[in-house]
């Protein structure tokens, strides 16, 4: 039987959680796929949040209701790549920029990442949108 080369990257429940129509069985995601979902959690959960690991997740959220501003952003920027290095062993950042949607008046950032797979060298980037104000105020 032969390995598939690209299994060390890992496979896991599909994020959000979802049933295959069909089977009624879990959905996985495997690989690059399985790691980009990984980065949306760690992204998406607020430190404290999660039982039995107050310490995982991103700093971001601790920044809503603040002043849109280049110390702001710059702030966003350093708390992703320090989550990301903390909690996603499989990827070597390359980039993180925070960047306003229409002049910060909506709230709406957008989080980009260029990140690297560690041992396929694969290039690849997500975008994140971060509401920095409560949507429709």
């Amino acid at each position: 039987m032969q390995m598939d080369p690209k299994s060390y990257l890992g496979r896991g429940w599909s994020f959000p959680v979802r049933l295959h129509e069909k089977e009624g069985t879990i959905s996985f995601s495997e690989y690059e796929r399985d790691i980009q979902e990984s980065i949306w959690i760690i992204l998406s959960t607020r430190k404290g949040e999660r039982v039995m690991r107050p310490d995982f997740g991103c700093g971001i959220h601790d920044l809503v209701f603040e002043t849109i501003n280049t110390t702001t952003l710059t702030d966003i920027e350093v708390r992703v790549r320090e989550a990301l290095a903390a909690f996603e062993a499989r990827i070597d950042v390359m980039r993180v920029s925070a960047l306003s949607d229409g002049g910060g008046v909506d709230g709406k950032l957008r989080i980009s990442i260029d990140y690297v797979v560690r041992g396929t060298n694969n290039q690849l980037n997500l975008v994140y949108p971060f509401y920095i104000k409560e949507r429709g105020k």
